[in-house]
């Protein structure tokens, strides 16, 4: 069987590393927000070119604390608009609710999957006050029109970076491109530890600083607390394993954008809608390769018949979910469309060589 994701055969180049890393926190004895959290977070953050990296436990408080943090600083309140794709995952949406803000959901590009930009300026009233580009499947999300339009308007970019770590827009990495930046770093992204993890990243000190306090109680200092915070704090041991595996993230993306490249120049078969190629190389870190096709089971039952996992990604989209019910009438063509018909390969750089072949070779032999 070829899995779709095997992190125990992903981790292993780098297992005596971290390890090592690892048993030096342990015989540290400092296991909570020491030095190696704040190597880790200099380290990020000089990597996304932006002078602030804030550790948090997973990429949803991430968004949410970013979120929070503007409402402390008296830029957002409560029922505010943020633009959001209708087809993200779920975790962009909970952001903003867990807010009390409002979501308001364009519709994507069929192309790109991303938000589409086109869309954007119809849904700005007196009430938005962000854009949450969410750079879905790996390929980035923001564009100079975006950036053109929130500066217009007055609007924060909010990034939703979980799937793209190490992508970039003119050069420029994701987690630098808006006002501030989420990124999950759980086991199966592209950079991930071995246990849930996120990161705050921007160039705004005043939201550092508060994000800081908030995902520690709301204190700067031991039982003083300025905000009603929470607990969501990256530990020693889970930053040092990002460190470690950072330095190999951009030769990790690489190996992903070849096993893309072979996909898609080989991948032939008519009832296969492939991602759409991009002709910026660095642009895409393919965290995901999702085709389409109107006979999702029937494809899927065939490749598991063939010896190869899948998974769909996502199934339900955020307005047709139970925890969004007064959303459930609305319709999203174009998101619907996808999250009818998507369905995502194995792609992960341990993957061997003759296993992408014989994902290649089955995918065309369908009928």
């Amino acid at each position: 069987m070829i899995h779709f994701l095997e992190l125990k055969k992903s981790n292993t180049p780098y297992r005596r590393e971290v390890i090592d890393a690892i048993t030096e926190v342990i015989d540290s004895g400092w296991y909570i927000l020491g030095e190696k959290v704040k190597i880790f977070e200099k380290e990020i953050a000089n990597y996304c070119g932006v002078e602030h990296a804030i550790g948090v436990g997973n990429g949803l408080d991430a968004l949410t604390l970013i979120i929070r943090g503007y409402k402390e600083m008296g830029i957002f309140h409560e029922n505010d608009e943020i633009l959001v794709p209708a087809n993200t995952y779920i975790a962009s949406i909970l952001s903003i609710t867990e807010n009390r803000l409002r979501p308001i959901l364009v519709e994507p590009d069929i192309y790109t999957y991303n938000i589409d930009v086109n869309l954007i300026k119809d849904k700005i009233t007196p009430r938005t006050k962000a854009i949450l580009v969410v750079h879905l499947y790996g390929r980035v999300g923001y564009t100079h029109e975006i950036r053109a339009m929130a500066e217009e308007h007055g609007l924060k970019i909010i990034e939703d970076a979980a799937q793209s770590a190490g992508a970039k827009y003119n050069g420029v990495v994701t987690g630098g491109l808006g006002d501030a930046s989420g990124m999950s770093l759980y086991p199966s992204k592209n950079l991930g530890a071995i246990g849930d993890a996120g990161v705050v990243t921007t160039d705004d000190g005043k939201l550092a600083d508060v994000v800081r306090a908030l995902r520690n109680y709301g204190s700067f200092e031991k039982y003083h607390n300025i905000y009603q915070g929470v607990n969501s704090r990256l530990d020693e041991i889970q930053a040092v394993v990002l460190s470690v595996k950072l330095k190999y993230l951009d030769k990790e993306n690489n190996r992903r954008r070849d096993i893309a490249r072979r996909y898609l120049g080989e991948i032939n078969n008519k009832k296969l809608v492939l991602p759409h190629d991009t002709q910026d190389r660095e642009s895409h870190v393919w965290h995901l390769f999702t085709v389409r096709t109107g006979k999702r089971k029937e494809f899927g039952d065939y490749l598991s018949d063939m010896g190869i996992e899948t998974m769909i990604h996502y199934p339900v989209p955020p307005h047709k979910q139970p925890a969004y019910s007064s959303w459930n009438n609305e319709s999203y063509p174009i998101t619907e469309e996808i999250h009818r018909t998507i369905i995502s390969l194995p792609l992960y750089p341990a993957i061997l060589d003759n296993e992408v072949a014989r994902i290649i070779d089955a995918c065309n032999s369908y009928r």
